[in-house]
């Protein structure tokens, strides 16, 4: 596995860019194109059953900055790095970094939630902490016509389902979360957490599918069976943890490999 991610979410790329950098991956013989289409600051895939989605969470600010990319837009780049040699794996980012989705059916966030939710700018501030309902049914409905669209668009053996940096904030006050970790049994919300992510990824691996997730997964006492651990956090020991349990990983420490740090100590 030799990739690169690019995030399409804080600064929307167009299909011309998006070729370009399929190119370059193609130049230096990479394989894999980890494409982050989901992310607080935007939603960036037409899924036709959840007009709303691209409608509402693909902008962003008055000035409405933003975009997305239709369905014929990702068969046409999927077709492109496939003629590359680039297996074009989606990322979906659940149960946080969802506000753009939040934003457009606020009815999936807790009932605890009483602010405004919508789409975030920059790094988010506080609002990121609201994510899915563990609790509500509904919301794994949502993610699972999601997934199916998704599912018809790459024909990627790796899907990425996301799982990073959800704070527990309204979980811990939700009564629906509340309930579900009782009538599952669940010691606490990273258990909860860990729950929520098996079920997605059960879903997905009976779709024939493998499922990608980052290193937060290992946080929950348990990790749903035969994930793929990305390492990002520092320099990736939380890929290694995953490791000791059987889990196949794989290494994209940020200290090291994120471009976006260069600028920085």
């Amino acid at each position: 596995y030799r990739g690169a991610m690019l995030d399409v979410s804080r600064h929307f790329f167009s299909v011309a860019q998006v070729k370009r950098v399929i190119d370059l991956l193609a130049f230096h013989r990479l394989n894999h194109f980890h494409w982050h289409l989901t992310d607080d600051q935007g939603w960036r895939i037409e899924i036709k059953k959840y007009p709303d989605l691209t409608k509402i969470g693909a902008w962003r600010g008055e000035d409405k900055y933003g975009g997305f990319y239709t369905q014929e837009d990702i068969r046409e780049i999927v077709a492109y790095a496939a003629d590359r040699q680039i297996e074009v794996i989606p990322e979906i980012d659940v149960p946080a970094h969802s506000n753009s989705a939040l934003a457009a059916y606020p009815q999936l966030a807790c009932p605890v939630v009483k602010d405004f939710v919508g789409v975030l700018p920059g790094l988010g501030g506080r609002n990121s902490e609201i994510i899915y309902c563990a609790g509500n049914d509904s919301v794994f409905t949502f993610l699972q016509d999601v997934f199916d669209e998704i599912l018809e668009l790459f024909p990627s053996r790796y899907i990425h389902v996301g799982g990073d940096e959800a704070r527990k904030t309204n979980w811990e006050k939700c009564p629906l979360c509340q309930k579900r970790m009782k009538k599952q049994r669940l010691a606490n919300e990273e258990d909860l957490q860990g729950y929520f992510m098996k079920r997605i990824s059960d879903y997905l691996r009976k779709k024939g599918r493998e499922v990608i997730g980052w290193d937060e997964l290992t946080n929950s006492s348990f990790l749903p069976e035969e994930s793929i651990i990305l390492g990002w956090q520092g320099m990736g020991t939380a890929a290694l943890k995953a490791a000791e349990k059987g889990h196949r990983f794989i290494m994209t420490p940020a200290r090291v490999l994120y471009l976006i740090r260069y600028q920085g100590p």
